[in-house]
């Protein structure tokens, strides 16, 4: 079968591909070229440094940008993108704009206030400075180009190219997007999932979307996995035991935690369960200006969403105490006995969670408690493996806190609530794309799909591949670049987690021996082994 390249549009793969971050796929038609995300990376730091370097295409030769929501690794490089050219619309709901317009401007303060801190690191190496991926002056730009679309309205992207909104139970204001792209004979259908919200999702309502498309983009982060069923009430009641086992500790509980959504999530169960009495009352610390500024959004929508009301109560409880400055942040950990601390990034790897982890992972009376998903190469995955030993911002940090994972605030759908929502949206004309997940999720939903999707029709990309969609069946289109990043980095450990492990370990190899003449002798070795490399 040969594609017509006069009608036939391209679908490209620029991120989320075998990996749950970086969130990008490009359109191509005969008359325009739009983006659906636009995805900062996270996870190793490989997969992070591909934020540093230029885009698999140019960025002003993009007409449209469709944004599924706020999350900054669907939203996260849309300021660069303006930065380098870009300059078309950004359609989106009306909620994910006012997310942006606070979570953008925070991840250009982060990198900014990063990078600042690195090139006083590198002035003293003699190393040379180095730029973040963008400013607050390129994220206000960024901004202006926002367009609001409801759920359900359709709207012309590009010549030939139409659009609505479906919504996707995920995060306040995100979708599911279902395009329509002209043809000679019958409109091309797809529909890209975004992120699927699970059935229990405490502030959204369940996922929806059309039905009978050519081609449907599925997202697969849990795709090898079910979560408990539980309800609210049961929820809660696990919380309180991990709350209570805290307080009996006598140390703080301190939860990394995604500042939008995750956070106000947790706020009303902790709520709920403090005004029961079901757990000590004690001061709930919510540190992250972004979560601040969030949570004031989710108030003015709480209308829109479920548990509204309570949300309200709970964002103005007594015990809830929202810190802006650094100083303030530093204070916290000058207090002693149980406290609870909220605070970004929700996998670890950014923001002021990490100065929380730093000054209190080596007590044995901290409690830290993983609220979501931490992907391969985080430092919160790192925690959750078992790692003894840790290094943060440069420093080693031992590890003799409980370390705990609390997955039932995830924000995406689990194995059988993906099924079920692939399973509303068939038939599927023509294939199935799955995306934004690790091997195992992947695997893990293809294999559940058995009797309900041809395997044949099941394709699983990777990074920058690009797949021409015909009525019939998508053809692979060469890739002459080179790609990005090799298929077996994406999700994984990389060379800086093995340095940071390597150095860890020379460190304790060191400090261990005997004596000096024992330490000298440990180093010797040491250096043997790289002279020998070098040779």
């Amino acid at each position: 079968m040969r594609g017509n390249r006069d009608t036939d549009p391209v679908l490209r793969f620029h991120g989320a591909a075998h990996g749950v971050t970086g969130s990008c796929y490009e359109i191509e038609t005969p008359r325009g070229r739009i983006l659906v995300d636009c995805g900062l990376f996270q996870g190793s730091k490989s997969e992070r440094e591909l934020n540093y370097g230029a885009f698999p295409f140019p960025p002003d030769a993009i007409d449209a940008v469709i944004l599924t929501h706020a999350h900054i690794d669907h939203s996260g490089l849309l300021p660069k993108l303006v930065k380098q050219g870009f300059a078309g619309p950004i359609h989106t709901t009306r909620a994910t704009i006012d997310l942006c317009s606070v979570m953008l401007p925070d991840s250009a303060h982060i990198q900014e206030m990063e990078v600042e801190h690195l090139n006083r690191r590198n002035a003293q190496r003699g190393r040379p400075p180095v730029e973040p991926i963008y400013s607050l002056r390129d994220a206000a730009a960024c901004m202006t180009l926002f367009r609001a679309l409801e759920y359900g309205e359709w709207a012309t992207v590009t010549e030939g190219l139409r659009a609505r909104f479906w919504n996707a139970g995920h995060l306040l204001g995100s979708a599911s997007v279902e395009l329509e792209i002209d043809r000679q004979d019958a409109p091309l259908r797809l529909i890209f999932s975004g992120d699927i919200g699970p059935g229990h999702k405490l502030l959204q309502t369940d996922p929806e979307g059309p039905s009978g498309v050519d081609y449907l983009i599925c997202e697969s982060t849990y795709g090898d996995r079910e979560r408990p069923d539980v309800s609210p009430e049961q929820r809660r009641s696990q919380l309180g035991d991990i709350v209570r086992g805290a307080a009996e500790a006598g140390g703080p509980l301190i939860i990394p935690s995604f500042a939008v959504e995750r956070t106000q999530e947790l706020l009303v169960d902790l709520y709920l369960l403090m005004k029961a009495g079901e757990v000590p009352s004690a001061p709930v610390f919510v540190d992250s200006p972004l979560a601040t500024r969030a949570s004031a959004i989710f108030e003015r929508h709480a209308n829109e969403i479920e548990q509204g009301d309570v949300l309200r109560l709970a964002l103005n409880s007594k015990e809830l105490r929202f810190t802006e400055t650094v100083e303030q942040s530093k204070a916290i950990n000058r207090l002693t006995g149980f406290f609870v601390v909220i605070a970004a990034s929700g996998m670890c790897d950014a923001g002021r969670i990490r100065h929380h982890l730093k000054a209190n992972l080596w007590r044995r009376s901290a409690t830290v408690m993983m609220a979501g998903y931490q992907a391969q190469g985080s430092l919160g995955r790192i925690l959750l493996d078992g790692a003894e030993r840790v290094r943060i911002q440069g420093e080693e940090v031992e590890v003799k806190a409980r370390i705990t994972l609390f997955d039932l605030y995830s924000g995406h759908a689990d194995a059988s609530e993906l099924v079920a929502w692939l399973k509303a949206r068939t038939p599927v004309k023509q294939q199935v794309f799955l995306t934004h997940g690790e091997e195992a999720g992947l695997g893990g939903l293809r294999g559940r799909l058995a009797g309900l999707i041809p395997d044949d029709k099941i394709i699983i990309p990777r990074l920058d591949d690009a797949f021409q969609l015909t009525p019939g069946r998508s053809l692979p289109v060469e890739v002459n670049e080179p790609r990005r990043l090799t298929p077996g980095k994406i999700a994984r450990l990389d060379w800086h987690n093995d340095l940071s492990r390597l150095l860890l370990d020379v460190n304790e190899a060191v400090t261990a021996a005997a004596d000096e003449r024992g330490r000298a002798a440990v180093i010797r070795r040491m250096r043997r082994a790289l002279e020998d490399n070098d040779a």
